[in-house]
């Protein structure tokens, strides 16, 4: 890793650092295993007969985020990078709309998240590290029309 006078310098000129671009990486990888973890939970535990269809989708979203989460480790690694143990914090309520719009404001925050990751690393010249995020950047994409829809509301705009 490169000292903090190297990581101030390249962050002041609005160039980005691989050093940096792992560690924004790394908070997308702990944002997977938030999501990972919400997912397990949320299935399990949304009650009432119009929620069964998103419950069954929500089991899905997390094998998704499963493979989000290797595909962002291994690229961590590629940049030389340890990728990081520790999920986001997860919240939970007795409420199931309030846990899908957990969901929904997590899945927005991660495509902002994602869509900046894409210009990092094609600033950084690495095209095939911006394809993988694009392709996990569809799935959560569908995951935000998935819980709008379960939640009747239209699908926010991510800015």
């Amino acid at each position: 890793m490169k000292d903090d006078k190297e990581k101030v310098k390249s962050s002041s000129t609005g160039k980005i650092s691989r050093d940096q671009l792992v560690q924004s990486l790394n908070e997308d990888l702990s944002r997977e295993y938030q999501a990972i973890i919400s997912y397990v939970v949320y299935s399990q535990v949304l009650k009432g007969a119009e929620f069964m269809n998103i419950a069954g989708e929500l089991e899905k979203h997390a094998a998704e985020e499963l493979s989000h989460a290797l595909i962002i480790s291994n690229q961590i690694d590629y940049l030389g990078g340890m990728p990081v143990v520790q999920a986001k914090p997860v919240r939970t309520s007795e409420k199931a709309r309030e846990m899908l719009r957990f969901d929904l404001e997590n899945e927005v925050e991660t495509i902002r998240s994602y869509r900046e990751r894409i210009s990092q690393c094609e600033e950084l010249r690495e095209y095939a590290i911006a394809e993988h995020i694009r392709e996990i950047l569809m799935d959560e994409q569908d995951h935000l029309i998935a819980l709008a829809t379960a939640l009747g509301e239209d699908v926010p705009q991510v800015k």
